[in-house]
């Protein structure tokens, strides 16, 4: 492993003696104090965060952002030279605030660790000097504390240390990594909290990678890059790339495209870029007019190694903002501004990439591929001592999949639903107002042609696909609706959450699944007479009859033909199918 000289002599500094303050409190890591072996429990991460505060009183604030279901602390520490230690001092002052997040997959505690080392360097001036006058860093050691106090050995087996380390999800089940646009989990509902007050310019997710074995120790995905505002993309590509050729520079080998095959273990399928959906915290930034960067380490690399790069890579980030944050802040700021001007016009909410692939030149090892006496399936096994150049293809031109047109006006949430759903809007700092009542407003109502639940649960939901389209019509408005404006800076966020087709929508995850359930029915004597009724009706007669010759299922089908009838009857539930979000044209009074 070529990078182990380079990059472990500063670890192996850092783990000889360790400075310790006059009081007995540490500024270091376990992680350090054992050459990077073993990684701390979250009493640590407590007494960390009140040491640095304690060391730094005008530079580091220790915060509670909220507690966890187990009753634990959720810590952060707020980071700035300047002085600007809340929130309102640094919006005062024009600072930008950097966010930076470790273990929300709490097996994968490189953060925890490296910010940890990256935050006493930056304080001790050893690193990034001048950096910290320029911003203010948000840092959130553990996000999944309860996660990772799951403790143990083999929590990540595709991974090489610590000897022990917390697990993916939280107490209560939840993938934090999949919740931020529906927010299900408290910690997330905590974290957005935390963003709203905060309205970080960038925010940094630190993972470590699953997967193949390669020489490749770090990828750095941002969006926007390939979906958002067209000028905050320029910055988001910009600090992309001048992180990774930050860490070029120190001796890692960085990749801007996550490392997994497009055929799972297969290295000549190659890979696929994308826009991630906005349950990943990448994929939700861009949709604030803000910037997202996901951090993930090479699992298969040693954890010595995978901190120090992590530590480079947070340096890095925070560097590149202290450069250039005012100015992508100015950017930001007027993404936000075009943002309420979307009114009507298409918005792409979903991406792919094209068919089309390019070869790149990719460092991996030498691989075999044989049958597994164990499973009988087709097996890569790599050598890791022959490193070898793939030549693979990427597909990396990315472009919209879904797109839809905003609303002119914006959406309305029937008092039914307004409560749970403007909590939603409200954890995510979306602007809306109650209604009074209102009779015969015009609208738009998207009624399903097809819904189908999935088979299986995904994080607790029973996720729903539906078709159809949004039509004119016209809907007397209860008092208690609530109306949500499309003209704001977090107009692609709202129709993220409320248009139906979105990929995260609370639709999609199936929030909505009542509406798609067909709830009353009519006994089949009752629609027997109902039927010989109808068709005494010339235009019922001759519809049924034309679908009888034209349709040989559904004229083999007895519950389908008296469901016929029973669909042009009045007894029929007018709300079936029929999604209950509709889209208005005018503001309402």
């Amino acid at each position: 492993m070529p990078l182990l000289p380079t990059l472990l002599l500063p670890l192996m500094l850092a783990a000889g003696p360790l400075p310790a303050r006059a009081d007995g409190s540490s500024l270091t890591t376990v992680a350090e104090r054992s050459g990077f072996l073993r990684t701390g429990r979250y009493e640590e991460v407590i007494a960390l965060c009140a040491a640095f505060a304690k060391a730094w009183p005008q530079s580091v604030r220790c915060i509670d952002f909220g507690t966890s279901p187990e009753g634990r602390p959720m810590k952060a520490l707020v980071v700035s030279a300047s002085g600007a230690l809340d929130a309102a001092s640094a919006r005062q002052r024009g600072l930008p605030v950097v966010l930076i997040q470790g273990g929300i997959h709490a097996g994968e505690i490189d953060g925890k660790d490296a910010g940890f080392l990256a935050l006493r360097e930056l304080l001790q001036g050893k690193a990034g000097k001048g950096t910290l006058d320029k911003l203010v860093w948000v840092f959130v050691p553990v996000f999944s504390v309860d996660g990772h106090e799951r403790f143990a050995a083999w929590n990540r087996p595709n991974q090489r240390g610590p000897e022990e380390m917390g697990f993916r999800t939280t107490a209560q089940g939840y993938n934090l990594n999949r919740d931020y646009l529906k927010a299900d989990a408290p910690e997330m509902q905590a974290m957005l909290k935390l963003i709203d007050q905060w309205d970080p310019l960038v925010e940094v997710d630190l993972h470590v990678t699953d997967g193949a074995k390669f020489e490749h120790d770090v990828s750095i995905q941002v969006e926007p890059v390939h979906a958002g505002d067209a000028a905050l993309r320029e910055a988001g590509r910009a600090w992309r790339d001048a992180v990774i050729d930050d860490l070029a520079r120190q001796g890692s080998l960085p990749l801007p495209y996550y490392p997994s095959f497009t055929v799972d273990d297969d290295p000549s399928s190659g890979f696929e870029d994308g826009v991630p959906p906005p349950r990943f915290s990448h994929g939700y930034f861009w949709l604030r007019n803000r910037m997202g960067m996901l951090v993930e380490t090479h699992s298969w690399k040693t954890y010595p190694v995978r901190v120090q790069v992590t530590r480079n890579a947070v340096v890095s980030v925070l560097q590149q903002v202290a450069l250039h944050g005012r100015q992508w802040l100015q950017v930001a700021r007027q993404a936000d501004a075009r943002a309420r001007m979307l009114a009507g016009k298409p918005v792409p909410l979903a991406y792919a990439a094209g068919p089309e692939s390019r070869t790149v030149d990719f460092r991996g090892y030498e691989y075999t591929r044989t049958l597994s006496e164990v499973s009988g399936a087709l097996m890569t096994r790599y050598n890791e001592d022959k490193p070898q150049l793939w030549k693979i293809p990427l597909r990396d031109h990315v472009q919209p999949s879904l797109s839809v047109a905003a609303p002119a006006g914006g959406y309305l949430i029937p008092a039914a639903h307004a409560g749970w759903v403007s909590e939603k809007l409200r954890l995510h700092g979306i602007d809306f107002r109650v209604l009074p009542a209102q009779t015969a407003v015009a609208v738009q109502t998207f009624r399903a042609t097809e819904a189908t639940p999935a088979a299986q649960s995904s994080e607790g939901h029973q996720r729903m696909t539906v078709k159809g389209e949004w039509k004119p019509d016209t809907r007397d408005i209860g008092a208690g609706a609530v109306f949500v404006p499309i003209a704001q800076p977090k107009s692609r966020l709202l129709m993220s959450i409320l248009e139906p087709l979105a990929p995260d929508s609370l639709l999609a995850w199936g929030e909505f699944n009542n509406a798609f359930e067909r709830k009353e029915y009519m006994e089949a004597y009752v629609a027997e007479d109902v039927a010989r009724e109808m068709l005494k009706d010339p235009a019922v007669k001759a519809s049924f009859e034309q679908r009888l010759k034209a349709d040989a299922a559904f004229a083999r089908d007895p519950a389908a033909r008296l469901d016929f009838f029973y669909r042009l009857h009045s007894a029929w539930d007018e709300r079936n199918n029929l999604y209950p979000v509709m889209r208005v044209a005018t503001v309402p009074r």
